[in-house]
């Protein structure tokens, strides 16, 4: 009796942890800051899944505080995110910190002195690569008003509006 109690526990905060994070998404601000001419970049994941990815690929636990950990998720977020120019040249985008907690990931970068006129397209596929359900959402303001794209596994490049 005590061992299917023991067993019954066990399942019910499995299903509690299940429950506490169905869904996988990301959201990304691009915005322009007239104060330093720049286009800026702000990406917020949940932290489980930044975690698991970076576990997943290098099969060990990271520490986002540590600058060589650091490194590793620059060196993946820099292949799967980037704005294009209208002749399809990527835009430089630098990369300025990371910041973390138990919740959330967020990676700032921005394309120095250059106008949000000049990126044309965008291409989002962090965590879609490892994730078959992620979803990403990109709001884009332009003089504040702001349009929202959405990208998937299957839709991974879209035009800036």
């Amino acid at each position: 009796m005590m061992r299917r109690l023991v067993c019954g526990a066990l399942l019910a905060c499995a299903c509690l942890g299940a429950h506490a994070h169905r869904f996988h998404a990301g959201i990304t601000d691009i915005s322009f800051n007239h104060g330093t001419g720049s286009i800026e970049v702000v990406h917020t994941y949940m932290a489980h899944d930044v975690e698991a990815l970076l576990a997943n690929l290098y099969q060990r636990q990271f520490d986002l505080s540590d600058p060589q950990d650091e490194a590793v998720l620059r060196k993946y977020v820099e292949k799967q995110f980037y704005l294009l120019a209208p002749d399809k040249s990527r835009l430089p985008l630098r990369w300025v910190g990371v910041t973390s907690n138990v919740d959330t990931v967020v990676v700032y970068q921005e394309v120095e002195k250059t106008p949000l006129a000049s990126a044309a397209r965008v291409h989002d596929a962090v965590l879609s690569d490892f994730l078959p359900d992620q979803i990403n959402t990109v709001n884009v303001n332009r003089g504040g008003a702001t349009a929202t794209l959405t990208f998937d596994r299957s839709k991974t490049e879209q035009p800036l509006p």
